[in-house]
């Protein structure tokens, strides 16, 4: 074992660096977080950009293992929220001067759904005067799709590939034509080359999972050279079929620690991105999204996704702000940023300062 201020030291760390940091605890761990969020300072500032998250839809063709949402999930409600109330949405963050807004939904590719979507980002466009940055998170699609929506108006695409090890994205994926982890790579590739500002993720305590695949995740984002990250702690759906590893599982605290310390360690490796601070944390500990924040996010996502279709789109159990409004959300949110000595960059697109440098300081502040 090496010592912890060598490794934080260092201005590179190797696979076994990562791998040892991410198991550090007590004051180890303190260095680790102090460390990350000078990092965070220096680089990105104090600024927390808001995204107003709209889950438009959770109707999807996709069957994976770990989803409240997937296809083979009788027990839902299936719900498609219409497109006046999604406007109504964009129409509220943008007088709220949340500066960008998130449209996310279960995965389809059907002419339907990508004609909706390319309406949908053209009126938000309309209604904001242009002013609302618009990130979209809607799974695989094809190169053509992809660049229609950017020339539509979105400009961020979050992807997450849940896992950079193809064996444990199989365990936790239905193993058939819909389910392609080399897919999911090249459609990252195809976003990149159609001028997204590119972002993905992976999700922490999987049963399965090494230290290794948590460390080769991190080195896939840096190698990918990827603009933004959205990750955090796995929390099992007992509607799935990977409820049956329950008994194998770190505690829910373990794995929201593993999710900080992924968080701090990304932020060291990858200084410029954007780093969200994920919901997934609140359900864990009440101060999830506030400790992300000190430690290395620099981004949040208030729900303002309709209060009666909220508990409905249920990726995993004990979701947390889905019985409150949009303003309630919003509330809350500048609450926790000042708890994290954040400033609200109100107004602000909040673009990646990585993808600007990488593309010749394209992007909006």
């Amino acid at each position: 074992m090496k010592n912890i201020d060598e490794i934080l030291a260092k201005s590179e760390f190797s696979k076994s660096d990562i791998v040892q940091l991410l198991q550090v605890e007590g004051d180890d761990e303190k260095k680790l977080f102090k460390k990350s969020h000078q990092i965070k300072i220096d680089n990105v500032g104090n600024e927390v950009y808001f995204r107003g998250l709209v889950e438009l839809s959770n109707i999807c063709k996709k069957d994976c293992l770990y989803c409240g949402i997937r296809k083979s999930n009788t027990g839902i409600n299936r719900y498609n929220i219409p497109d006046d109330k999604i406007l109504e949405a964009a129409k509220f963050a943008y007088e709220n001067n949340y500066g960008s807004i998130v449209l996310q939904a279960g995965e389809r590719d059907d002419k339907d759904f990508v004609n909706r979507i390319t309406y949908l980002l053209r009126s938000i466009k309309e209604i904001s005067k242009g002013e609302l940055g618009i990130t979209i998170s809607l799974g695989e699609q094809t190169r053509e799709t992809y660049r229609r929506w950017f020339e539509a108006g979105a400009h961020r695409y979050l992807l997450r590939i849940e896992s950079s090890n193809p064996d444990l994205y199989y365990k936790i994926h239905t193993n058939n034509d819909l389910h392609s982890h080399s897919k999911r790579l090249e459609c990252l590739k195809i976003l990149k080359g159609e001028g997204y500002q590119v972002g993905t993720g992976v999700m922490i305590g999987l049963p399965f999972q090494s230290f290794e695949d948590l460390a080769n995740d991190i080195l896939f984002m840096k190698d990918f050279d990827i603009d933004m990250v959205g990750m955090g702690p796995y929390i099992e759906h007992s509607d799935t079929p990977l409820f049956q590893y329950k008994d194998s599982l770190k505690s829910l605290d373990y794995r929201f620690r593993l999710a900080l310390r992924m968080i701090a360690i990304l932020r060291i490796v990858m200084k410029d991105i954007n780093i969200a601070s994920a919901t997934a944390l609140q359900a864990i500990d009440p101060l999830g999204r506030e400790k992300a924040l000190k430690i290395g996010a620099n981004v949040i996502m208030p729900n303002i996704t309709p209060t009666s279709n909220r508990s409905d789109y249920l990726l995993y159990q004990n979701k947390p702000c889905t019985d409150e409004g949009a303003e309630d959300c919003t509330n809350c949110m500048e609450a926790r940023i000042n708890l994290a000595d954040g400033v609200i960059g109100y107004g602000k697109w909040g673009d990646s300062k990585h993808f600007k440098k990488r593309n010749k300081n394209k992007g909006k502040d």
